[in-house]
């Protein structure tokens, strides 16, 4: 046997061992595998984030985009400060 015939023989058990060792699962692990859990309660959090500013975005377009006088809309958020300072005099 050649020296290039032997050096394909042992590659070739290696790469053979390293497969059956990751079907099996006794070999080491993907890193993504080992952080899937963490990945998808990120991906859920960020989600619910979305959704909750796309809602805060809805509310402000409507906002902006009603038809009323600015001079209302100013006196209205007004009233809700002078309601909000009231509150908290109180407590």
């Amino acid at each position: 046997m050649s020296i290039w015939a032997a050096l394909v023989a042992i590659v070739g058990i290696i790469a053979f061992v390293q497969v059956v060792k990751y079907r099996t699962g006794h070999g080491p692990t993907p890193p993504a595998m080992d952080q899937e859990g963490p990945i998808v309660r990120e991906n859920v959090e960020l989600k619910r984030e979305v959704e909750d500013l796309r809602e805060r975005i809805k509310v402000l377009e409507r906002i902006a985009t009603e038809d009323r006088g600015a001079k209302r809309l100013s006196e209205e958020i007004e009233a809700l400060r002078a309601n909000k300072i009231k509150e908290g005099a109180k407590q």
